[in-house]
């Protein structure tokens, strides 16, 4: 066994049973329709997808040997990770939204635009899974292999330069949502006619908290795609499951960040996983802005 596999095969195995929970969580309470939950749902589903996607590859590599399966496999991979990817993006346009335009934030013209957002996340995100199974591949031409084999040197080109187009909106984005909320913070403070220390705590903490965000995510996914470009097939394998494994990290993160933080699944999950849950505790529900 190779232990590179093995571990993508553990963290695979992480990153469903987490995600798994999340959406259990998601579709037990009635309460998680609105339209942040269903982004966080969307994103659940795709790291879910993904992590059996990291467990299938493991057992068809070492149980099922066959090029059909193993592309099947890629293709199938690629499609959630992709999900994962564009649905991080559409609850970054959520949040900026929620602050740009908090007045008409709950109208049903934002339900429709969130939902029109994962249709499209969804179904490019399987157009890109397809691609591979329906010939884009190097089973039959080893010379236009990438460093993730079977896919092509110009399909992971497509893929990095897809990833880098949403890294920087992303980017964009959560700029000009701390700049929304620094200048918020600033209008408040000045309606109580003075700055308070609490101003600049709960802006820093906001800023940090964004930051951690997005540098998560180009920590996890920026070394993969970079190599993705510049490496070269004839590269020792190391080099490729030595970016990859902390991409699939992202995927583990983003139960935590985006789901488990919240106080309203943290309600639901006590009630679902041991019914303690006191009617007395309260809990505050956060908003969609709430970062």
């Amino acid at each position: 066994l190779n232990p590179w596999d093995v571990m993508l095969c553990v963290s695979g195995t992480a990153i469903a049973c987490e995600n798994a929970l999340v959406v259990a969580i998601i579709c037990y309470s009635p309460a998680l329709r609105t339209p942040m939950f269903v982004l966080v749902g969307s994103l659940a589903t795709a790291d879910l997808l993904a992590g059996l996607g990291l467990i299938l590859n493991f057992v068809f590599q070492y149980v099922i040997r066959s090029e059909t399966v193993s592309l099947l496999t890629v293709g199938f991979l690629v499609a959630s990770f992709a999900a994962s990817v564009s649905s991080l993006l559409a609850i970054t346009v959520d949040r900026y939204l929620s602050l740009y335009n908090a007045l008409t934030y709950y109208s049903e013209r934002t339900v429709l635009c969130i939902h029109t957002m994962l249709a499209a996340a969804w179904g490019v995100s399987l157009c890109l899974g397809l691609l591979p199974v329906l010939g884009w591949n190097c089973l039959h031409d080893r010379t236009s292999c990438s460093v993730v084999r079977p896919l092509t040197k110009s399909n992971v080109t497509l893929l990095s330069a897809s990833f880098f187009l949403i890294f920087l909106i992303m980017l964009h984005l959560y700029i000009e949502i701390c700049k929304i909320v620094c200048r918020h913070a600033h209008q408040i403070a000045l309606q109580q006619h003075f700055l308070t220390a609490s101003h600049y705590v709960t802006t820093k903490k906001g800023v940090s908290t964004l930051a951690i965000i997005l540098g998560t995510f180009g920590a996890s996914w920026l070394p993969f795609a970079i190599y993705c470009v510049v490496g070269d097939p004839d590269y020792p394998s190391v080099y490729t499951y030595a970016t990859l494994l902390p991409a699939t990290y992202n995927s583990m993160i983003n139960p935590i960040i985006y789901a488990y933080r919240n106080q309203e699944i943290q309600r639901s999950m006590w009630v679902l996983l041991c019914g303690c849950f006191q009617a007395k505790v309260s809990f505050r529900s956060r908003s969609p802005s709430d970062v």
